[in-house]
């Protein structure tokens, strides 16, 4: 176990050196292309946001696509690791079929949908700047579609574990239907807390935390050592994208961690009762969406806003919150979730 600690510290150290260096370099490679942020100024409903746009113009031509280098050092880290496994300095690569497959092929693949989308929004391409609503739409639903197929008929899965509530329940053909739903809600609650310099950087550093220990304690340490390059990528990329940020992630991070958090969330569900605990580390993250979905629903059948602006983080910098105090407040509360979900989890183990 501690030769396998010792792996996972290791990539993550040369993630985050890696990120830490390349940043810097990074940031000024975006100036130069002009892939700087465009500040919306319509709401998903189609109306001018004009609250959103007075908060936020100040950041406009703020370079973008963030995670593209994300990308790139997981890139440079699985390669290392087939080096590293011929000189027999590793026992495994970090493409294993039984650990990783999916987890890369979605990281990699909605990783690069992403990209290219923050690349056509950043140069005016199309009519709506990116890739379409239908179109993004659709390549969402497939994917979700994909990784409900994979654990319902690739992997026999078909139960959820509720604990404490319940043990394991079968739902038999509603699995797949119960994980695309799961699926889709979080790549929006993602993209809709992604508002504020280090808000969504930060929890989900969190959260993506708290689900490596777990996958340590349950012997998946490959999969641990994928989440540990990522904390160690966000934690750097954080150093740049607090307040005032120089950096922002862009639509392609949701994306790839989307199918991460996903995927992780199934296959903690196979060997333990993850779906409950996930949902107390999660839940700042459903506040704000659901605060975002409230307002929408109320603009389209009762004519009227339910607040001046939405989601809530949004609310709070309208009512004169600062930024980072916002930003911070959320890192703390979200500190304190991830400690509840962590003791519930471990009080779990042990009573088996």
């Amino acid at each position: 176990m501690f030769l396998k600690l010792n792996q996972i510290i290791l990539f993550s150290l040369w993630a985050f050196f890696l990120a830490i260096v390349l940043y810097p370099y990074y940031i000024k490679l975006l100036k130069r292309f002009k892939a700087g942020q465009q500040i919306r100024e319509t709401s998903v409903t189609g109306e001018q946001s004009t609250i959103f746009t007075q908060l936020h113009q100040h950041k406009s031509w703020t370079p973008t696509m963030g995670w593209g280098l994300f990308l790139i050092i997981m890139l440079i880290m699985v390669v290392a690791s087939f080096f590293l496994k011929k000189q027999w300095w590793i026992s495994n690569s970090l493409l294993t079929r039984s650990e990783t497959y999916i987890l890369l092929f979605g990281f990699f693949s909605m990783g690069l949908i992403g990209v290219v989308d923050d690349w056509l929004n950043i140069k005016w391409v199309g009519k709506v700047k990116g890739l379409s609503a239908k179109a993004k739409l659709l390549w969402m639903f497939l994917f979700a579609g994909f990784i409900s197929w994979w654990f319902y008929r690739k992997l026999g899965i078909s139960y959820v574990n509720l604990w404490p509530i319940a043990d394991k329940v079968d739902i038999w053909m509603f699995f797949p239907l119960l994980t695309f739903f799961m699926t889709v809600s979080i790549v929006n609650a993602i993209n809709i807390t992604d508002g504020l310099d280090g808000l969504a950087g930060g929890l989900m550093s969190i959260i993506l935390l708290i689900l490596a220990i777990v996958l340590f304690v349950n012997g998946t340490y490959l999969a641990t050592t994928l989440v540990g390059i990522l904390v160690a990528c966000l934690v750097a990329f954080m150093f740049f994208n607090i307040n005032p940020a120089k950096i922002f992630m862009g639509d392609s991070w949701a994306l790839a961690l989307w199918w991460i958090l996903s995927t992780l969330l199934y296959i903690l569900n196979m060997r333990m009762g993850i779906f409950i605990p996930f949902l107390i580390i999660f839940l700042l993250f459903i506040i704000d969406t659901a605060s975002s979905f409230l307002q929408i629903l109320s603009k389209k059948y009762l004519k009227r806003k339910l607040y001046p602006t939405s989601p809530l983080h949004h609310l709070f910098e309208y009512k004169g919150i600062p930024e980072a105090t916002i930003v911070m407040k959320a890192w703390f509360i979200q500190g304190i979730l991830a400690t509840i979900t962590l003791i519930a989890i471990f009080y779990q183990i042990g009573g088996k």
